[in-house]
């Protein structure tokens, strides 16, 4: 194969892989700053800036040691759905909206986060209009607006 060629493809293939994935980051860091691994204790716990680890070129927070640990063994376990925007808004209205931290559910073993102000709790209606309907518009919703612009 020819050198010129090969550059041209290679500049395609580098392009391609250095697009990222839009990530909520409100107050700099994934969910706020909540400790994405007691979200699976259904615990909504603030993480401590001792305990700060940068995964996928985002910062996430973490209660303690042993919690940051557990997230860089398996850190796409823990990952928000959705680079953590609301579930509910990329359903229904195909927006990154940013979320409550308080605010989850822990569905098939994934991490999603809602938007929760002005009366308006996202989570209760998630639930109330079909979570698993909706979950299968968000995904492929996400599919076209999770990337970076």
């Amino acid at each position: 194969m020819k050198i010129y060629v090969i550059i041209p493809f290679l500049i395609f293939i580098t392009s391609i892989t250095a697009q990222q994935i839009d990530y909520n980051i409100t107050k700099d860091f994934v969910a706020e700053g909540y400790d994405v691994t007691e979200y699976f204790n259904k615990k909504a716990v603030k993480g401590n800036n001792k305990f700060v680890v940068t995964h996928d070129n985002v910062k996430y927070r973490f209660a303690n040691q042993k919690n940051l640990d557990k997230f860089k063994c398996n850190p796409d376990s823990y990952i928000p759905q959705y680079g953590g925007y609301c579930a509910y808004a990329i359903a229904v209205n195909n927006e990154k909206v940013d979320i409550n931290p308080k605010t989850f559910e822990i569905r098939d073993g994934k991490l999603y986060l809602f938007y929760n102000s002005w009366g308006v709790n996202t989570l209760n209606k998630w639930v109330q209009e079909d979570a698993k309907k909706l979950k299968n518009i968000a995904d492929n919703n996400w599919q076209k607006i999770k990337i970076k612009k």
